[in-house]
């Protein structure tokens, strides 16, 4: 059996969830052989379930959100292959304090070129970018000065940190950038400007406000503008350019990037395919089963993998909103929540663990007992 989820948010990350459920799996079964896989869509969380999946884990010093000193960690593998998720060095958890108009116009992606940076000292020569959960909308710019270009205004000087510095931009100079491959892990298709563009959506999250927001479109517009007119690229409107606050742009614009669903990239990372081979049942989930799992989140995008190797999959959630028939469409054949068993949501937060593995038991009990049919 494989058992394959994503985290609960708020509650426990994808490597407890997969520990929790095992327990509960091996109580009821100890005869049938558990293989854990904690899985993550590029998104937070994605460098902690690589790890616990086997690889190397590593930590540096990096330039936080607001310029605060952050430890980030990345994920490397033997391949010279580094798993980077911008949270980890530039998300929202990273702000010292509650996100405010003041930090929406100043937070940089400094901190995810600087781990780039460091993986490429460390010997990578791929780089697989998660994005997601970012506190910052700079289009990318401070990445790509971690990484050595340079962003000037009218008078040659480099801008400050920030999105809304981005206004004043006259010239960038990449002669001395360093360059890696990178395929951008990130479901979100979003353009960089206008109405479904990273200020707009995605500003209000980051506590920008009307005015905020003006200004940072304004200043993404201006990057777009001088990196056509400079550089001859053109990426404004490409599908996920608005990812992470335009971070995506930097990477499409600038680094050559490649944007992948997050969790198929993580899947092949994780040699998924080969996992599944004699599986007689695949555990995944998250923690709401929604209309957002359907648009390629983790439990899908596993689900898909299991469909092409005709293995049932069950999904399990902290609460399901979307119902079982929706989901057989998906791939996935039947799906059970913590509410099922604990109607209050509170509880399922809190004792998430103890709850999951008196799911997991039941599960094993009827699913191993009874193997699930196939529907087409």
């Amino acid at each position: 059996m494989v058992v394959a989820p994503d985290k609960f948010r708020g509650s426990l990350t994808a490597p407890e969830v997969a520990a929790h459920l095992a327990a509960g799996l091996r109580a009821a079964r100890p005869d049938v052989p558990v293989v854990t896989v904690p899985v993550a869509d590029g998104g937070e969380g994605t460098v902690a379930a690589l790890v616990a999946s086997g690889y190397s884990g590593l930590q540096t010093n990096v330039t936080g959100p607001v310029g605060n000193p952050v430890v980030a960690s990345f994920a490397m593998r033997s391949d010279q292959t580094a798993v980077i998720e911008l949270a980890e060095a530039s998300g929202l958890r990273r702000l010292p304090g509650r996100a405010s108009a003041t930090t929406a116009m100043t937070a940089t992606s400094v901190g995810t070129g600087q781990l780039i940076r460091t993986a490429v000292m460390r010997g990578a020569r791929r780089v697989v970018l998660g994005l997601g959960g970012s506190a910052c909308t700079d289009g990318g710019a401070g990445m790509l000065t971690a990484l050595g270009a340079k962003l000037l205004d009218g008078y040659g000087r480099p801008l400050p940190p920030g999105g809304a510095a981005l206004r004043r931009l006259a010239r960038i100079d990449t002669s001395e950038m360093l360059r890696v491959p990178v395929v951008v892990a990130s479901d979100v298709d979003n353009p960089l400007l206008g109405q479904r563009g990273a200020a707009q959506i995605f500003g209000p999250q980051k506590g920008a406000g009307p005015r905020e927001i003006e200004a940072l479109e304004a200043g993404l517009a201006r990057f777009s503008e001088i990196a056509r007119r400079e550089l001859g690229v053109d990426e404004a409107d490409a599908r996920g350019a608005g990812a992470a606050g335009g971070v995506g742009f930097a990477a499409l614009a600038f680094l050559g990037a490649a944007v992948r669903p997050g969790i198929e990239i993580i899947l092949e990372q994780l040699d998924f395919a080969r996992v599944l081979a004699g599986a007689r049942l695949v555990i995944t989930g998250e923690g709401s089963l929604d209309e957002q799992t359907l648009n390629g989140k983790a439990p899908v995008g596993v689900a898909r993998e299991a469909w092409r190797a005709e293995v049932p999959v069950i999904a399990v959630s902290g609460r399901r909103t979307i119902d079982r028939d929706l989901l057989r469409r998906f791939g996935i054949d039947n799906a059970y929540a913590l509410t099922d068993i604990e109607p209050d949501p509170h509880m399922c937060i809190s004792h998430a663990g103890p709850l999951l593995e008196q799911l997991a038991h039941s599960l094993a009990v009827v699913h191993l007992d009874r193997p699930l049919t196939r529907t087409t």
